[in-house]
């Protein structure tokens, strides 16, 4: 979970934005934590996306705030209504039209082919459901706030899939979300994992975004926070030696 600061940063708007949207009903106030801080998840940085596109494609705040409770078909044709709208606007506005054109879709980016294509690849390897939507919802929050190094990363998990000892990993990783956190089975995949990890990097370090970006810790969190078993595996990882 992260701030509203945070929040704020990653996805590229003012934290008075974010209040403003707060106060106009667009977008929910979550919990707060014991300090009294508002704390964000991806579904919330997912829900900022789709309103700042909104917000600057010239859509009324009251607009916006309607088209939340719109059925799907009904969001298309509102789209479609100010793609038409957007058309007419000086050239600057022409990306802003870009991207309401991939909401009109019902993508926050347009996911290039070959991710499409490995997340077929997932379900046809074994994974759960539960783990293909996990990693297309996070890949589109990646390639939507960093898509400079978006497909950097996503080859690279790609390239750690198709060799089928990791696989087996991360296969492993995905039946481990029902154990018991306690169960040593999680002790021992932590173990392979940050063995695998050193034998693929060396004293490289994997691909990453940048070390302002708040999206890894957003992602893990997300992660963490669905399986208690999930959330001891990546704090077991964390505590093995590397390099």
């Amino acid at each position: 979970m992260i701030t509203i600061g945070q929040l704020a940063r990653c996805v590229g708007v003012s934290i008075k934005t974010i209040r403003v949207y707060h106060d106009r009903g667009l977008l929910p106030e979550p919990g707060r934590d014991a300090s009294g801080y508002r704390r964000y998840g991806a579904d919330d940085a997912i829900d900022l996306i789709k309103i700042r596109t909104l917000a600057e494609s010239g859509v009324p705040l009251a607009r916006i705030r309607d088209l939340r409770s719109a059925t799907d078909e009904e969001f298309r044709r509102a789209l479609r209504d100010i793609d038409d709208e957007l058309a007419g606007r000086i050239r600057g506005l022409r990306a802003t039209q870009g991207r309401l054109r991939r909401l009109a879709a019902g993508r926050l980016t347009p996911l290039p082919a070959e991710v499409g294509a490995h997340l077929e690849h997932l379900t046809r390897w074994g994974f759960t459901p539960r783990w293909v939507n996990l990693q297309r919802d996070l890949w589109i929050l990646v390639f939507a706030t960093h898509p400079d190094r978006a497909i950097v990363l996503f080859r690279d998990q790609a390239e750690t899939l198709a060799d089928p000892a990791l696989r087996r990993l991360f296969l492993d990783y995905d039946r481990a979300y029902d154990l018991d956190a306690g169960d040593p089975r999680i002790d021992d995949l932590a173990r392979r994992i940050a063995e695998a990890t050193r034998a693929r990097y060396g004293a490289d370090e994997p691909p990453e975004l940048d070390a302002a970006s708040e999206i890894p810790a957003l992602i893990q969190g997300t992660v963490n926070a669905s399986s208690p078993a999930w959330r001891r595996l990546d704090t077991l990882i964390r505590a093995q030696p590397h390099g």
